[in-house]
C-alpha cells in the first residue's frame, strides 16, 4: 500500500512535492526462498518543515494524523488483504478520530479546503477531458513512489539516511546513491 497512503500522508503534511530529509529505518529481509521482500519492517522520515513518518507493518492499514486536538485516522474503504497472516482480525474503519467531534467539524469558506473526488478513475478520465491536474499529478504520484524507494534503501543501509530532495540524492552517501537505480537488461532500456 505503501505509495496510495504516502500520497495522502505527503497531502495532509503540505510535502506532496517534496520529500524527506531524514529516514532511517529497519526490516527482516528472507536470507533464503522464493522472494527477498522484507518482512517485519518500521522506518522513520523527518521533512524540512518538520513533519514526521512513521511507516511499519505492525500499523494499521491506513493514515493516523496527529495534530494539537487529537488524531484522526483514515483508511481506503476499509481493503484489507484477505490472506494476509498478519492483517489485523477486525478491518479498520475508514475514518476515525480520538474525539468523534473533530469528524463533525465544519470547514469554514477561509479555511483550507483540499481537492475533492468520488472516484479517482473518474479524475483521471475527467482530466484527460478537461485539461485540469487530477487528484494526485505527475509529481505528487513520484514523490510518493520515491519516498518509498527512500523507507526501503534506509532498510536495506541499516542506518540513518540524508536526503537532498531538489536534487534527488542522498548527501555524501554513495552506497545509497547507487541502490537508487539498477543495471538496465537489454532490449529493455531507456534513456
Amino acid at each position: 500500500w505503501g505509495a496510495h497512503h504516502v500520497d495522502t500522508a505527503h497531502w495532509g503534511m503540505n510535502t506532496e512535492y517534496t520529500g524527506p530529509v531524514e529516514i532511517w529505518g529497519s526490516a527482516e529481509f528472507p536470507t533464503h526462498g522464493l522472494w527477498n521482500v522484507h518482512g517485519k519492517f518500521k522506518t522513520d522520515a523527518v521533512y524540512a518543515n518538520g513533519m514526521t513518518m512513521s511507516i511499519s507493518g505492525d500499523y494499521p492499514n491506513g493514515i493516523k494524523f496527529y495534530g494539537t486536538e487529537g488524531w484522526i485516522f483514515v483508511t481506503r474503504d476499509e481493503l484489507v488483504t484477505p490472506n494476509d497472516p498478519g492483517a489485523p482480525k477486525e478491518k479498520p474503519q475508514p475514518l476515525v478520530a480520538s474525539n468523534p467531534k473533530i469528524l463533525d467539524t465544519v470547514i469554514r469558506p477561509n479555511e483550507i479546503h483540499l481537492y475533492q473526488s468520488e472516484d479517482q478513475h473518474g479524475n483521471w478520465l475527467e482530466c484527460i477531458h478537461t485539461r485540469r491536474q487530477p487528484t494526485a499529478p505527475v509529481e505528487i504520484g513520484h514523490r510518493a513512489c520515491s519516498t518509498c524507494l527512500l523507507h526501503h534503501i534506509a532498510m536495506k543501509t541499516k542506518r540513518k539516511l540524508y536526503w537532498d530532495p531538489l536534487k534527488e540524492r542522498f548527501k555524501n552517501d554513495d552506497e545509497a546513491n547507487g541502490m537508487l537505480s539498477r543495471p538496465q537488461r537489454a532490449p529493455y532500456m531507456f534513456s
